[in-house]
């Protein structure tokens, strides 16, 4: 009897030493990607300074900048949402990691901090929008040089999602070697990890930020399946 009630107060020790994980951080991960995805539409949306006909005119870039407004802050919402639940997403992955990894792999940290890169690219990307998105509404208080630089800004720094590359391969790594996750997304996040992190190390990119989002989406998703 005294067996039985210490064996029973073990077990909850046991369950309270090590709870429940949850799915919280997986459903922001689900939330970054798809934010994510709409900060790349709407960052393509907004593309006033790309326009050839407009090629070196300053005043009408702005006076097109200003009838993109909803674009500009569909991009600035959708990224900064995408930035906070990665901060949640890229600490669940790094814990999920480390419960899958070796005791000193070097995978999650690497994971966590390359999603923590796409956060502060994401943040800086909508670091200006404030400042001009009611700015070029009153072209007259307005440099339209700096608008110009505002729609470069904004068509480029939120493209920089090389950091989901390097996540990406950690995760597919460390599904392959240690069955983090199963093998179809170990080979998806090494396929799409690989070809984000060549397109962000080279002159384009910003294409990283066509693949990125696409498989922080995937990934979330199928980690929230395995969960």
């Amino acid at each position: 009897m005294t067996s039985t009630i210490a064996t029973t107060s073990g077990a909850r020790h046991a369950d309270a030493a090590h709870p429940s994980q949850g799915k919280g951080w997986v459903y922001a991960g689900v939330g970054a990607g798809v934010a994510g995805i709409a900060t790349i539409v709407g960052s393509s949306l907004a593309g006033a300074v790309y326009d050839p006909k407009l090629a070196g005119n300053a005043a009408a870039i702005t006076e097109k900048l200003a009838d993109q407004t909803v674009p500009i802050l569909v991009m600035h919402t959708a990224a900064m949402v995408s930035a906070v639940l990665l901060l949640v997403f890229a600490a669940g992955l790094r814990r999920r990691l480390v419960d899958a990894t070796p005791q000193g792999s070097l995978l999650p940290p690497v994971a966590a901090s390359g999603l923590m890169l796409v956060s502060v690219a994401l943040l800086m990307g909508s670091a200006l929008t404030t400042e001009f998105v009611f700015g070029v509404q009153k072209p007259d208080q307005l440099v339209p040089e700096t608008a110009v630089f505002f729609g470069h800004w904004i068509g480029t720094v939120p493209w920089l999602w090389v950091g989901a590359g390097i996540a990406a391969i950690a995760l597919g790594l460390a599904g392959r070697k240690f069955h983090a996750v199963p093998p179809w997304l170990a080979w998806t996040s090494l396929v799409l990890g690989g070809l984000t992190t060549l397109l962000g190390v080279s002159p384009l990119q910003y294409m990283a930020g066509m693949t990125g989002p696409l498989w922080l989406t995937i990934a979330a998703l199928g980690l929230l399946k395995k969960n």
